[in-house]
């Protein structure tokens, strides 16, 4: 078994690590730490929690000298990652002498501040938003030229914010050399031509998890039957004495009402959204880490990158929008082999959103809220597989089917096959509509 003593860090980088409890490198890390020592052009693909910002920090960070310009330079789409990554840094760093410098600059922070400071003097590492890293490179303030390692950390979500552009310029003032790497859960084609023209001959890292959900994770199913999905956040983060609660949903609009419900009930509730401005996401960040919130309802901003240690249990109080958000979600509970709950709720006509879910291969447990205790439910395929005349019918339908069995004429079961089958297209049109519909709004909501 692999050891972090095994890698030959420096004495800062292990005393660091230490002082954190790293033992043992990750799958990702063991794959990744000896490619980068190689100054290899790297794209990693591995899912959210799975150890990707340790694997390019530690190998790099062993590489600096003292010399005061930037030597690492990492690009992240949202200022929460930006800020998460800052943060792994000054642990390790914590150790280094004082000549040592990490800085971070993201949107919303004061620019003229963070000119001031690179005008006294340039850190080895700079992390940051790309507009902001753009804008400070165009001005000339971030030097760049001397870049030896370059980071695109989660590239898909970069893409996704429509982030490439700034990239895309960032790379082009960055010396031929240097070594580029590339992380993200997932590897959009719409990125392979960006790949293909600042990479030298990447070499590609797919660690593969055959358990999409640790077993560490409890994974449940809830079916609404249309109740109010307020109402069982709220019974759900009351049963029992959760640690840590994460919930999540779709817009900004449902989380401000999910969260103004909680707190008309009494509980001590954050919210994290797009919504807010960078210095109240900040901060109740900050107050979130310092434990002073136990319950926490988000958007997906808060699915990829945000590391809020010790969460106990995710709800979904929609499924989202993009399926594979909803593995991002869920990766926020069960860090660091703790055990974690997730909770996943459904209403009437998302049975074929459940069904790709797991066709991807996200086994659930059917749980359901009783006398204010969390039992067993049905299988939902039970519903699902029986006999087309136990199906709840139109009343029309039940009619016709009656009818043609009393007539008893020839080709009576194909009519009433055909009749079902018609009945049953039919509705999958309407839920296709409706669910088109619902994400529509949703999208402009967000």
């Amino acid at each position: 078994m692999t050891k972090f003593s095994q890698y030959n860090f420096n004495d800062a980088i292990n005393k660091s690590l230490k002082e954190i409890h790293f033992d043992e490198p990750t799958p990702v890390q063991e794959a990744v730490i000896s490619l980068v020592n190689k100054k290899k052009d790297i794209i990693v693909q591995s899912e959210t929690g799975s150890g990707k910002t340790h694997a390019f920090l530690l190998p790099a960070m062993n590489a600096l000298t003292k010399d005061q310009h930037v030597q690492l330079l990492i690009a992240t789409p949202s200022r929460e990652l930006a800020y998460q990554i800052y943060n792994d840094t000054q642990a390790i760093l914590k150790n280094y002498p004082e000549e040592y410098n990490a800085f971070i600059f993201v949107g919303g922070a004061d620019r003229d501040r963070q000119k001031r400071k690179l005008e006294a003097h340039q850190p080895q590492i700079a992390i940051g938003t790309p507009g902001r890293l753009w804008d400070l490179i165009r001005e000339n303030d971030l030097h760049v030229e001397d870049v030896q390692r370059y980071v695109i950390d989660e590239a898909d979500m970069t893409l996704d914010m429509g982030f490439l552009n700034e990239v895309d310029h960032i790379t082009d003032k960055l010396p031929e050399d240097r070594e580029m790497m590339v992380f993200s859960a997932t590897i959009p084609q719409k990125l392979e031509p960006f790949l293909k023209k600042y990479m030298h001959g990447p070499q590609r890292v797919e660690i593969k998890n055959n358990n999409i959900i640790p077993k560490n994770v409890d994974n449940w199913l809830m079916f609404t039957h249309g109740r109010d999905k307020k109402e069982i956040i709220y019974q759900l983060m009351t049963i029992g004495e959760p640690y840590l609660v994460l919930v999540f949903a779709n817009t900004k609009k449902t989380v401000d009402e999910i969260y103004k419900y909680l707190r008309n009930k009494g509980l001590k509730v954050a919210r994290i959204h797009g919504g807010l401005t960078p210095r109240e996401r900040k901060r109740t960040m900050k107050q979130v880490e310092n434990m002073e919130y136990q319950f926490v309802v988000a958007t997906d901003l808060a699915a990829r990158g945000i590391d809020i240690n010790g969460v106990s249990h995710v709800i979904n109080a929609e499924i989202p929008t993009d399926l594979d958000f909803l593995i991002h979600r869920i990766g926020r509970t069960g860090r660091n082999k703790m055990s974690g709950t997730a909770i996943t709720f459904y209403e009437p006509g998302e049975e074929n959103k459940v069904a790709e879910i797991e066709h991807m291969g996200i086994k659930f447990e059917p749980k359901d809220i009783k006398n204010g205790e969390i039992v067993d439910a049905q299988e939902r395929d039970r519903r699902d597989n029986r006999k087309a005349t136990q199906e709840k019918l139109d009343t029309k339908l039940v009619g016709f089917v009656k009818k043609q069995k009393t007539k008893r004429k020839p080709g009576y079961k194909k009519k009433i096959k055909k009749a079902i089958n018609d009945e049953r297209r039919q509705e999958r049109k309407v839920r296709i509509r409706q669910d088109r519909r619902r994400e529509r709004e949703a999208r402009r909501n967000s």
